[in-house]
C-alpha cells in the first residue's frame, strides 16, 4: 500500500480513542439495562404479569448485547499483524451477528410466552409501585435510546446506533406494558398477554433487521453514491484528470476504507509526472474523506490527434446504444499499429462476457482494419 508522509500518523491513537468512547457508552447501557431488568421482573413476578417479565427479558438481552458489543470492540481495535494486516475491525460485523441471534432468541421465547399465557390465562395484580417503575422504565429507556444513537453515529459505530434504536423501540414496548396495566386497573380486562405477541413480534423483526444489515456489512455493499461522487470530483479537480472510475471502496471495519480507482491522463505524461500527481491525489482524498487510495491506475488518452477523437464518438455511439452499456472509458487507439482498447461498465442486466462478445462483434465487423480490445467493468459506483 503506497502511504504518504502528509497522511495523519495518529490514525492509530483516534482508533483508540473512539474505542474507549463505544467501551464507555455500553458499559452505561449495561447497568442500566441490568437495573431495570432487576425491576422489571420483581415487578413481573409480584404482579403475574407475563408483559412486565418478557419486558425485563428484552432488557437482560440489550445488556448481554452490549457485553458482546465490548468484548467485539476491544477485539477489533487489535493492531494489524502478519496474519491480519489489515487489522481486527471486521470483528464489529461478527460481533453485530451474534447480537442480532441473541434479540432473535429473545423475540421467539416471548412469543411462545405470550401463546402460553393466551391459552391459560392468568389474572395480574398491579401496584402503584410497580406502575410508578414501569414508567421511570420508559422514560429511561427513551433517553438511553436518544443519547445512544447519536453517540453512534458520531462514532460511526454500527452497534452504537443499533442500541440506541433499540432502546427507543424497548421505550415504546414499556409503554404499551404500561397502557395495558392501566386498561386492566380500570376497565378490567386483560391485554398483557396479547400485548407480549406484540413485543415478541416487534423484537423478531428488530433482529431480522439486525441480522440483514450485518449480513450486507460482510458481504459487501455498493459504494455509496455521496461518497463515490465525492471522490471523483476531488479526482477531477486536477486539470490533467480528464476522468475517475473504477472506484473501489473495501471496508475492514467502521472507519477503515481502503479504496483503488483509475484516472485517464494524457499520454504526454511522463511516469514521474504521473507519480507526483498520484500521491498528491492520495493524501487529498485521505484528508478530505478518510479514504486510503491503496492504488491509482492509469488510463492514457489520445491527445493529438483529430482522427482519434472522431474514432472514439463513433465507437462511443455504437456501445451507448445498448441500455446494458452503462459507461465507455479508458479509450486509446494505436493508429499505427491500428489498436483499440477502453472499458466498459456493464449493468447486471447482461453477463459481462456476453455484452464484450456483442460488443465485439458488432465493433470488428464496422472497424475491420482494427484489432478491438474491450475490457468488462462491474457496476460497483456511480
Amino acid at each position: 500500500m503506497k502511504q504518504t508522509q502528509d497522511i495523519p500518523a495518529n490514525i492509530v491513537d483516534e482508533a483508540a480513542s473512539r474505542n474507549k468512547e463505544i467501551v464507555k457508552v455500553s458499559i452505561y447501557g449495561i447497568i442500566s439495562n441490568v437495573v431495570l431488568a432487576v425491576f422489571k421482573a420483581i415487578v413481573g413476578v409480584v404482579s403475574n404479569s407475563i408483559a412486565v417479565t418478557l419486558d425485563a427479558l428484552n432488557n437482560l438481552s440489550d445488556a448481554l448485547a452490549s457485553v458482546i458489543t465490548i468484548v467485539a470492540t476491544v477485539l477489533s481495535g487489535k493492531q494489524p499483524d502478519k496474519k491480519h494486516p489489515l487489522g481486527y475491525g471486521r470483528i464489529e460485523y461478527l460481533s453485530g451477528m451474534i447480537v442480532a441471534a441473541l434479540v432473535l432468541y429473545a423475540g421467539i421465547t416471548a412469543a411462545v410466552e405470550s401463546v402460553k399465557k393466551i391459552m391459560h390465562p392468568e389474572a395480574a395484580e398491579y401496584s402503584i409501585v410497580s406502575l410508578v417503575i414501569i414508567a421511570v422504565a420508559v422514560v429511561v429507556k427513551f433517553v438511553m435510546g436518544k443519547l445512544i444513537s447519536a453517540k453512534g453515529k458520531k462514532l460511526n459505530s454500527s452497534s452504537l446506533v443499533a442500541t440506541g434504536a433499540d432502546a427507543s423501540f424497548d421505550s415504546i414496548l414499556s409503554l404499551s406494558v404500561f397502557i395495558t396495566a392501566l386498561i386492566y386497573i380500570k376497565f378490567g380486562v386483560s391485554l398483557e398477554a396479547y400485548v407480549g405477541v406484540i413485543i415478541a413480534v416487534i423484537i423478531i423483526k428488530s433482529g431480522i433487521d439486525m441480522m440483514r444489515d450485518t449480513v450486507d456489512e460482510i458481504l459487501g455493499q455498493r459504494v455509496e453514491k455521496d461518497m463515490a461522487l465525492k471522490i471523483k470530483s476531488i479526482l477531477s479537480e486536477e486539470e490533467v484528470v480528464r476522468g475517475a472510475y473504477d472506484l473501489f471502496i473495501n471496508n475492514y471495519g467502521p472507519n477503515k476504507n481502503y479504496a483503488s480507482v483509475h484516472i485517464e491522463l494524457p499520454d504526454t505524461m511522463t511516469v514521474d509526472e504521473v507519480d507526483v500527481l498520484t500521491r498528491k491525489l492520495q493524501v487529498k482524498v485521505y484528508k478530505e474523506t478518510g479514504v486510503i487510495l491503496t492504488g491509482v491506475g492509469v488510463y492514457s488518452y489520445n491527445t493529438t490527434d483529430d482522427e482519434v477523437a472522431q474514432l472514439r464518438n463513433d465507437i462511443a455511439h455504437m456501445v451507448m446504444a445498448h441500455d446494458w452499456a452503462l459507461q465507455m472509458h479508458g479509450f486509446y487507439a494505436d493508429m499505427e499499429k491500428k489498436q483499440i482498447r477502453f472499458d466498459v461498465v456493464f449493468s447486471f442486466d447482461i453477463p459481462s462476457y456476453e455484452g464484450v462478445e456483442i460488443l465485439k462483434k458488432e465493433l470488428e465487423d464496422t472497424f475491420t482494419d482494427y484489432t478491438i480490445q474491450i475490457s468488462p467493468d462491474i457496476d460497483v459506483a456511480d
